[in-house]
């Protein structure tokens, strides 16, 4: 498959704002229902999604949710926090 059948023309991009933009990268990057047991551990995936979630709280000039979510992507790639257990699997009645 050629380049230009794999990424959308320039074109098609500037019809875009960069806000709107932002929001299709964070969602494709948040983790979906479906995959949350398989990457809630995931230290990449979970600081990807922080991150683009980052850049939307910018570009919407709410800096201190965005470095809410950047403090939170940082705590991911260095260890500092982890993922709590999953509260549908907690006490068994």
């Amino acid at each position: 498959m050629s380049q230009s059948t794999q990424l959308p023309k320039t074109s098609q991009l500037n019809e875009l704002s960069t806000l709107e933009i932002a929001q299709v990268l964070m969602e494709r990057l948040s983790i979906s229902p479906n995959d949350w047991h398989r990457l809630k551990s995931n230290r990449n995936s979970r600081a990807n999604e922080q991150v683009a979630a980052a850049i939307v709280y910018l570009l919407k000039n709410q800096p201190q949710e965005a470095q809410a979510r950047l403090e939170q992507a940082v705590g991911w790639l260095d260890r500092s926090i982890s993922a709590p257990p999953c509260p549908t699997h907690g006490s068994r009645e």
